[in-house]
């Protein structure tokens, strides 16, 4: 069962990375990345939704995720 998770790919937090490997491990996660910046131009509340994932999504090591 994929559990959603923290990406060993990250350049803030790991979150978007992580989020590209729940929806599709084949899946760059420079595209979802690009799409949650897009989407934070015009609904800055993904910002803070951003910071609350980085939060509450375990690491790669807890959730055990593989690199």
């Amino acid at each position: 069962m994929k559990r959603l998770a923290k990406s060993y790919d990250s350049v803030l937090a790991g979150v978007c990375g992580g989020i590209s490997d729940y929806i599709n491990p084949g899946l760059d996660p420079l595209i979802v990345r690009l799409a949650w910046f897009i989407i934070s131009l015009f609904n800055p509340l993904m910002v803070l939704i951003y910071f609350i994932l980085a939060l509450v999504m375990p690491s790669p090591e807890i959730a055990g995720t593989k690199q």
